[in-house]
């Protein structure tokens, strides 16, 4: 590794991945939403969001960031002249998600402009092992080969764990994984897969595949028996502000999920929305809620059952859910 290696990230996964390969030193720049470990929080900031996530509700969130990606647009907006003071060697960015990230096409314009001298590396996960694969890739590009490979061993052995003592477990709850509370978003990329692996059925998702606007007719049709709120980029209080003014339809309080009061909510921004090392540690936080007999139960820090009274039900039936 070059000692004076000089990294701006532009995601908080890639900003994740650098520190756990032991490069926080190393890195220039991060986004304002890089807030692990903590501390990276005061290091430059070369984004910003147009979108305020903290006064805003579910469903007009979902408008502003469809109007803004509909008329091709950005939600957030890119710091160039701190980019040009920074000189970064590498820039970590990707073209997965306009909603995760600033646009791939605006990072690769602002490198061309201003630090040309630049290499702009995609990461590109879909699945688990396309994040081991992400971090095999960055090791290998900032000279720590040897370090990610301890670092992805490591993250395969605790999965491994897992599987060896779920193999017997016959019971395998259904789970519908809510990534967005309105309109209701189904899972998808890495998410089903943490949620096989833990001991689960994920219901609706596709492993692998975008996450997916569905509807609430369609969350009470499979029925399941736990229900995990994970909005993307929330934390769990961001989650309970959230229900305070989301309201579901009268057919929402007969799920299994909410009748047995199942309802749990976690830090999506840790554990699911990032492409990142701790999506094995939610797989783990999933397997306590899926198997508590035998993996123990999750801990206040790592999920909230959410009781049924905060799911606020509309008092008519809906013909359209």
């Amino acid at each position: 590794m070059k000692n004076n290696l000089r990294i701006a990230s532009l995601l908080p996964s890639a900003t994740e991945i650098v520190c756990i390969l032991g490069l926080e030193e190393n890195l220039v720049g991060v986004t304002h939403e890089c807030d692990f470990p903590p501390s990276v929080i005061g290091k430059p900031k070369l984004t910003s969001s147009r979108i305020s996530h903290e006064k805003m509700t579910s469903s007009e969130i979902d408008h502003a960031v469809r109007s803004q990606l509909d008329g091709h647009g950005s939600i957030y907006d890119l710091d160039t002249k701190l980019l040009s003071e920074l000189k970064p060697d590498i820039i970590l960015t990707q073209e997965l998600c306009d909603v995760c990230a600033v646009s791939y096409k605006l990072v690769q314009q602002a490198a061309r402009l201003f630090v040309a001298d630049a290499k702009v590396i995609s990461l590109e996960p879909n699945t688990i092992s396309d994040i081991f694969e992400n971090i095999l890739f960055v090791g290998e590009v900032c000279g720590v080969k040897q370090k990610a490979i301890e670092v992805v061993s490591a993250l395969q052995r605790r999965l491994e764990i897992i599987t060896e003592k779920i193999k017997n477990i016959s019971s395998r709850p259904k789970c519908f994984m809510m990534e967005w509370l309105e309109p209701p978003f189904a899972p998808g990329h890495w998410v089903p897969e943490q949620v096989e692996l833990a001991g689960g059925k994920s219901l609706l998702g596709r492993k692998g595949e975008r996450s997916i606007t569905c509807t609430y007719e369609e969350i009470v049709k499979t029925n399941p028996d736990v229900l995990v709120l994970i909005p993307c980029g929330y934390y769990k209080h961001d989650i309970f502000r959230q229900l305070e003014s989301t309201f579901f339809p009268k057919e929402f309080a007969e799920i299994s999920a909410v009748k047995n009061e199942e309802i749990w909510a976690l830090d999506a921004t840790s554990y699911f929305s990032r492409p990142g090392p701790r999506v094995v540690e939610g797989t783990e936080i999933l397997t306590k809620i899926f198997h508590p007999e035998t993996f123990g139960e999750p801990s206040e820090q790592e999920a909230v059952r959410v009781s049924k009274q905060l799911i606020k039900i509309r008092q008519t039936a809906s013909t359209n859910l």
